[in-house]
């Protein structure tokens, strides 16, 4: 990329930090990866920092995707098959859409390509802070309020020591975006916009 002066964009994770505290991490913060998917993220943000100088690196976390299988949906299954779910309450983040990040990262390209030293590191997820438990309460709410029949009837808040996972998550989640909004002029919205028109092209377009 450098020898022929392109750009590069490059998505890394919140897994490069180690999840501890409840404030949102910032850019410059020390990492500490928890596991082998961080580290490597973390390693190719080093190389592309070292190696180009026209990169645009953007961290992000729990992204999700009207197409393909995603949370929501999975949660939706349950529900209807279940009457009781038990899902994670202690791990805290923001659903970010591939949406979002396409269309933001489209915009931050236009800028860069008149700015050059917009270059760098930005953490980019939607606004506000939610958990699996939250984001699942509010999907059934919504699933409700479309018609959508539930068995479902008792939600269950649990720790993620109830499931055991061969690679260590992250408590904290939480990614400071303010450095990407000012230098890139954007506001992001608030992660349950996207969830709920998410959700409401799920609704209309699939048979769930």
């Amino acid at each position: 990329a450098n020898e022929v002066c392109a750009w590069v964009i490059h998505y890394s994770t919140d897994y490069v930090f180690p999840g501890t505290g409840e404030i949102p991490w910032q850019e410059a913060d020390a990492t500490a990866p928890l596991n082998v998917y961080g580290e490597t993220k973390l390693a190719g943000e080093k190389a592309l920092q070292e190696h180009c100088a026209k990169h645009l690196i953007f961290r992000t976390s729990w992204v999700y995707a009207g197409k393909g299988n995603n949370f929501a949906k999975t949660m939706l299954r349950l529900a209807k098959e279940r009457e009781e779910l038990a899902v994670i309450n202690d791990q805290f983040g923001a659903p970010t859409g591939a949406e979002l990040l396409a269309d933001c990262t489209a915009h931050a390209i236009r800028v860069a390509l008149n700015k050059p030293d917009v270059a760098g590191l930005y953490h980019l997820v939607a606004s506000g802070t939610t958990t699996w438990y939250d984001y699942a309460a509010l999907v059934f709410e919504e699933a409700r309020k479309a018609g959508i029949p539930l068995a479902l009837n008792k939600l269950n808040a649990v720790p993620t020591t109830a499931y055991p996972t061969p690679a260590r998550r992250p408590h904290n989640s939480r990614l400071n975006t303010e450095k990407f909004q000012q230098n890139f002029a954007l506001v992001l919205p608030d992660w349950q916009v996207g969830v709920k028109r998410m959700l409401n092209e799920l609704f209309t377009t699939t048979a769930i």
